[in-house]
Formats: C-alpha cells, sequence, structure tokens
C-alpha cells in the first residue's frame, strides 16, 4: 500500500491483514522502490498524487525496471482520460476515492487470479521450451550449438542480464569462457570469482544469492549485482565447467525453482559435452591412424617423405586466398592430408627410378578408388572423400578414375591437383631432380584450362607467391 496519508494506508493494510493478505506500507514511490528492492510482492497499489514520486512515476519506474509485480492506481480525481492514462502506463486497474473495501478485495482477488493464470501459461511454457531445449542439447554433436542453446535458455527463461560459461580441462583449468547478455554486457567474466565459485560446487553447495550475499563470489571491481545464480555442469567423478546467470536489475532476484530448472540443463548439457569429447577423441584416433598408415607410406620412400604434409599446407592455403568457408577449408585440409592414402592398396614399387610399365601405372591409377574404399565407410571422414577421389582429374576430362570434366569435378579435387602436382614437381624423385618454382609455375599456367582449373591456378599463383614473399621477409628459406 502507498499513500502519502497514513490513516488511508494503514487503514487498508488493516483490513487486508484481516483478510488474510501479507502487507507493507510505504508513504510514497521512492518509498516504494526501495522495498521493491529488496522484497518480492503480487500486487501495488499506489496513490496517484505524493510527493517526491506520485503513482504514475512509480508505475513507469516499475515497467522500466521489469519488476514483475501488478500496479493499480488509487485517486480521488478520477476521471476516464485519468484511468486510460494509467493503463497505458502499466497499471492492472484502478480504484476510485473514496471506496468501498469489497471494491478493494475485488480488485486484488481478480489481481491475484491474474498473477496464477500467468504464472500458471509461464510454467507450461518453461516445461515444453526445457523439453525442447533438453532434447537439442541431448542429441546435438556439436559443442557450439550444445552451449549456445544452454546459454540461450538460460537467458530465456530467467531474469538474468547476463549468462557466463565456463568449460575446464580436466586439470581445471579453464579452456573456454563465453557469454551472452540480454543488452549491453555490464560485468566482465573476470568479474566472478572463479574460484569461490568452483570451492563451493566442489563441497556440493548450491549458488544462488542475492544482495550483499553474491559478494564472495564477485572480485572488488564487480558492478553492484541483485541476484547470482551457478549451477555446475557435472559428470560423474568431476566437473567440466559451470554456468554462471547474474541479475543486475532491481527486484528481479532468481528463485530456487531457476536453480533447480538450471541444474537440470546443465545436467544434460555435462553430458552431452563429455559426449561430444568422447566422440572427439574417437574421430582423432580414427584419423590419426589413417594418416599414419599413410606417412608409414611415405616414409618407406625418401623422395615421397613429407609430401602429404606440403600438399595439405598449400591446399589450405588456396582454399583461404579462395575465400571459402572454413568449414570448406577444414574439408579440403583433411582431404589433402589423406588425398594418397589409397597408395596403401597399391602392391608395386611406384617410386623406382625411370618410368613406370604399363601394368604399373594402371596400378597407380586405381589408388584413388582405393582412397575411397578406405575412407568411405568411416562415416565423419565421408565429406573428405570426393576430394581423395578426384586430385588426379583433369579439367579437360581426360583424368582419372571417372573422367570428370570441368566443375562436374569437385573443387577440393581441383585445388588437390594444382597443389599436388606443385609438390611433385618441385620435390626429387628417383626418377629426376627437383624443378624451380619458376619452371614448375610456368608449367602449371600453361595447363590451366586443359589439366587444371584455371581460377584455382590464378588463386594459387597469388596464395604461393604471397607465401614466398612472407618467408623472405621473415628470413626463413623460401621454397623452391
Amino acid at each position: 500500500m502507498v499513500d502519502d496519508e497514513l490513516v488511508i494506508r494503514q487503514i487498508l493494510a488493516d483490513f487486508l491483514t484481516m483478510e488474510g493478505y501479507q502487507v507493507q506500507t510505504a508513504e510514497d514511490g521512492r518509498a516504494a522502490l526501495e522495498k521493491l528492492q529488496t522484497t518480492s510482492f503480487d500486487i501495488v497499489i499506489s496513490d496517484m498524487k505524493m510527493p517526491r514520486m506520485g503513482g504514475i512515476e512509480l508505475i513507469e519506474t516499475i515497467r522500466d525496471r521489469g519488476v514483475d509485480v501488478l500496479t493499480v492506481i488509487m485517486t480521488a480525481y478520477g476521471t476516464v482520460e485519468t484511468a486510460i492514462d494509467a493503463m497505458k502506463k502499466g497499471a492492472y486497474d484502478y480504484l476510485l476515492k473514496p471506496f468501498k473495501m469489497e471494491e478493494v478485495i475485488r480488485v486484488v482477488e481478480r489481481g491475484l487470479q491474474n498473477r496464477k493464470l500467468v504464472r500458471e501459461n509461464m510454467i507450461l511454457r518453461e516445461t515444453i521450451a526445457l523439453y525442447r531445449a533438453t532434447e537439442e542439447i541431448s542429441t546435438s554433436l556439436s559443442l557450439s550449438e550444445v552451449l549456445d542453446q544452454l546459454m540461450q535458455t538460460t537467458l530465456r527463461e530467467t531474469p538474468a542480464d547476463e549468462v557466463i560459461l565456463h568449460l575446464t580441462a580436466e586439470g581445471g583449468q579453464v579452456t573456454l569462457c563465453t557469454r551472452v547478455a540480454r543488452e549491453a554486457s555490464r560485468i566482465a567474466p573476470e568479474q566472478l570469482n572463479l574460484a569461490a565459485l568452483f570451492a563451493a560446487h566442489a563441497g556440493g553447495q548450491p549458488v544462488l544469492a542475492n544482495g550483499d550475499r553474491c559478494a564472495p563470489f564477485l572480485t572488488e571491481d564487480a558492478p553492484e549485482v541483485t541476484s547470482l545464480l551457478s549451477v555446475p555442469l557435472r559428470v560423474p567423478q568431476r566437473i567440466l565447467g559451470l554456468i554462471t546467470a547474474v541479475s543486475l536489475t532491481p527486484g528481479n532476484r532468481f528463485s530456487e525453482g531457476q536453480r533447480k530448472l538450471l541444474s537440470l540443463l546443465g545436467g544434460r548439457a555435462a553430458a552431452s559435452v563429455e559426449n561430444i569429447r568422447l566422440f572427439e577423441n574417437l574421430q582423432a584416433t580414427f584419423r590419426e591412424t589413417i594418416q599414419g598408415f599413410a606417412r608409414a607410406l611415405e616414409a618407406m620412400d625418401r623422395y615421397t617423405a613429407g609430401h602429404s604434409d606440403r600438399v595439405t599446407r598449400l591446399s589450405r592455403m588456396v582454399a583461404l586466398e579462395m575465400d571459402l568457408p572454413l568449414e570448406d577449408v577444414e574439408i579440403i585440409t583433411q582431404a589433402a592430408l589423406m588425398h594418397d592414402v589409397g597408395k596403401i592398396g597399391c602392391q608395386a614399387n611406384l617410386n623406382k627410378p625411370g618410368k613406370l610399365s604399363a601394368e604399373e601405372y594402371e596400378i597407380f591409377k586405381a589408388h584413388p578408388t582405393f582412397g575411397r574404399q578406405i575412407l568411405e565407410p568411416i562415416s565423419f571422414l565421408r565429406p573428405i572423400v570426393a576430394g581423395v577421389v578426384s586430385h588426379h582429374e583433369r579439367w579437360d576430362g581426360s583424368g582419372y578414375p571417372e573422367g570428370l570434366k570441368g566443375e562436374e569435378i569437385p573443387l577440393a579435387g581441383r585445388i588437390l591437383a594444382v597443389a599436388d602436382t606443385y609438390d611433385a614437381m618441385t620435390s626429387n624423385r628417383a626418377y629426376r631432380k627437383a624443378l624451380s618454382h619458376e619452371v614448375t609455375m610456368k608449367e602449371i599456367r600453361r595447363c590451366a584450362g586443359t589439366q587444371f582449373d584455371p581460377a584455382v591456378v590464378d588463386a594459387f599463383e597469388r596464395a604461393i607467391e604471397r607465401y614466398r614473399e612472407e618467408c623472405r621477409q621473415r628470413g626463413l628459406p623460401i621454397p623452391d
């Protein structure tokens, strides 16, 4: 009850208390705002004209600060225009003085029923949102998608102004810090006392603090925080990280229900993060095994040692020069690293002095197909198969194994073809000495439009010349 007349607010407070309601009073709008900063209320019934801050200004301030409370205006100067103006400013209802106590009760009952319906609707909405969020989190194999979904759901379903997430390695050091904010960021991640937060979580202590109780979890230079909620991303035996929601808006405090909601989300996210890490480790093991076979094959011949690594570096340079999406750059990089893996299936000495016999050449031509047979059964390596299979196709259609022509050839294969040829020509082989950069580039330019994609040749030339110039400026050996 907010009214500058002591008698009126005491009478209303006493009457509503007898009806079973818990009531606090304030003499004007400013005093009411002070109470709203520390206590949650369902309804504010305020007089319109008061010193320091009147009812309309109080309603506007409550609305602007986003305080979750219904407002009812009281006035002895009521007109239709006054009521409409109060409603526009955010008031739920109004009372005209002098009023009967029955009218006050009806307004309060309607207001509480309204809040009950709103809360039930919010609970239903939150339940549906929680179900959808947990389904997306638990089924995704993308770490960035899991973390983004977790933070966005937290921001949407709580009164947080900012959500900060930390991931840690097994040793406990932070490996990733990311955040989202409702508007402009007002608190920096380094203003959280991570040691205190992790210590609380390690001891099984829930972190839900309001007002001054937030201080132990913040640094001295942190801004004033209204409420702080933090939950661990926990799997059996260890904590993978933590997610911390911060409210800096007066009156907006986290509830125990929201802590439980975030704990549930954090548990699902932690399980997904652990699964993603295990899956990535499995992928890395497969990839490293296959790369190991390919490099072991190279190591058997001193002339081809390091060939795949050099082709990988050159192919990545060209892909970046062509401004391809980073996802495509990574696929091309992996394809380049494994482009000769099919030679594992070739049971002939393909690096002997002199030319290959016709039979040996046919065996050599089968290595892209062998590469497909090795890589295709591994689902996560399928995106690189096209580049591995097509790196000996020719722009004019005279290549192998499928005789593809022009843009029928996957872009990865067209890039690998130029990088592979450049490294082969500028490296020593059993049957000839390495050619110079100038001679090699002249030959590659001559074959643009027949053997190679002209656009790829142009990009390769720009990329290799820039790379050589960077080596020159840094005093590094310039590749020949």
